[in-house]
């Protein structure tokens, strides 16, 4: 537990406050920093804003991942995929793209070189939230594991 003074206001977080305050929101689009939470990304206002009670105007970007970092959450920088990058063995963008998609099995995805925007269980809700920020991006499924990946023409034939 950390306590935190935002906005003039004394707030006792825990880890586990901010991941129920996430769990029932929708994340929006990330811009430029994002914490992990639950296994999704969040911009850190929205989920400071959530678990607090605040109005996003009240702090910066900076203090919400402060305090998030504090509380023992992953805090980043979105990076833009490198351009040029090309496939080796271990598979497209050198098996970073295979290990980014780890924690997405089975379930839908909005998908930009590099990153993954959002995640659902049906590609509705995912093209329903596209829609909500007027993005565009690759949306599917992936698969659950390895051996449901391919397709008859993938295989080798006798």
């Amino acid at each position: 537990m950390t306590t935190a003074r935002i906005a003039g206001h004394d707030f006792d977080l825990t880890s586990a406050a901010i991941g129920a305050a996430a769990e029932g929101i929708e994340p929006e689009p990330i811009r430029d920093h994002y914490v992990v939470v639950g296994g999704r990304r969040y911009p850190p206002k929205q989920v400071l804003a959530a678990a607090t009670g605040l109005d996003r105007a009240d702090f910066t970007t900076h203090q919400a991942r402060a305090v998030l970092r504090r509380l023992g959450l992953g805090v980043y920088r979105r990076q833009a995929a490198s351009p040029g990058s090309t496939p080796t063995a271990l598979g497209p963008h050198g098996g970073s793209e295979a290990a980014m998609l780890e924690p997405y099995q089975g379930r839908w995805v909005a998908q930009v070189p590099g990153e993954v925007l959002f995640d659902a269980g049906s590609p509705e809700v995912v093209l329903a939230w596209l829609r909500r920020y007027n993005l565009q991006a690759r949306v599917w499924l992936v698969p659950e594991s390895n051996a449901s990946m391919g397709s008859a023409l993938s295989v080798e034939l006798p």
